[in-house]
């Protein structure tokens, strides 16, 4: 069975602490006796789900429900407190913007530097480069310090290379949502062309229209739990349903319209 699924989820929970007083040293941990005062809060709690081989899949759901942190454990970036996560292959990730980019660097040395962090070689790179910056569509300003970059300059430029890697599983976070409309339509034909070279593909996203073009099959999370999965139209109708009813239930209740006056008939007799 995992020889069919590139991503298999069991029961994963993940913790966090959020600190309401905390120490700023070790002379105040030792002289407050205490390590601080915090509480957990779990981002994810009991999810399972399995994506299969040269599939796209969607991650939807509100801020803070866990999307995000289900992809950095997929990317192994996280660990889980609880269950497992098995990625069948290599893994490209894209999740924040400048990832793995030194500011001071050019984007030429960008492609290497972060060509290097994701195990390619230098002589892959340079088989590759031209193909990269051309995707980037950032030619002019592949020798600028990437510091000087716009957000959608980073967006291609990081896009470029991680589709260019040939990953068994690439791993996207809402950073395309910065890109312009013509890279994103460019984005859609590389996720198809890489789907039938046998890709899987995550996404996290909050445009409906997106996930509901690129993925065959999408999850929504709520609160760290796993709400729904299934088909992506599916998955997608229920979760904008669910928005829907709860606009409808928080609204307020229109107000009351202000009393009208009585008319009083004018009794006064006319003069003689």
């Amino acid at each position: 069975m995992s020889d069919q699924n590139a991503v298999i989820v069991e029961n994963v929970s993940k913790k966090f602490r959020i600190y309401h007083e905390r120490n700023q040293s070790i002379k105040q941990m030792v002289l407050r006796r205490s390590r601080g005062v915090y509480e957990e809060f779990w981002a994810l709690k009991d999810v399972s789900l399995t994506i299969p081989v040269a599939s796209s899949y969607g991650l939807i759901g509100e801020n803070g429900s866990g999307k995000s942190t289900l992809l950095k454990c997929m990317a192994k970036i996280l660990v889980p407190d609880e269950g497992s996560v098995v990625v069948n292959g290599s893994i490209s990730a894209l999740l924040e913007l400048g990832a793995g980019f030194h500011p001071e660097l050019s984007g030429r040395e960008n492609v290497f530097l972060n060509g290097a962090i994701l195990g390619i070689s230098s002589k892959e790179l340079n088989r590759k480069f031209d193909e990269i910056v051309a995707f980037s569509g950032i030619e002019r300003f592949i020798d600028t310090p990437v510091k000087n970059y716009s957000s959608g300059m980073y967006v291609r430029l990081g896009f470029s290379i991680a589709i260019n890697v040939s990953p068994d599983v690439l791993l996207v976070d809402e950073v395309l949502a910065v890109g312009d409309a013509e890279f994103q339509m460019r984005c859609a034909d590389k996720f198809t062309e890489l789907k039938g070279s046998g890709c899987t593909i995550v996404v996290v996203s909050h445009s409906m229209e997106m996930v509901q073009s690129l993925c065959d099959s999408a999850a929504w999370l709520e609160h760290g739990s796993l709400k729904m999965s299934g088909p992506a139209d599916q998955v997608i109708r229920g979760y904008l349903d669910h928005v829907a009813h709860n606009r409808e239930a928080t609204a307020p209740a229109p107000a009351a319209p202000d009393p009208v006056a009585p008319i009083v008939p004018d009794t006064a007799v006319p003069a003689p």
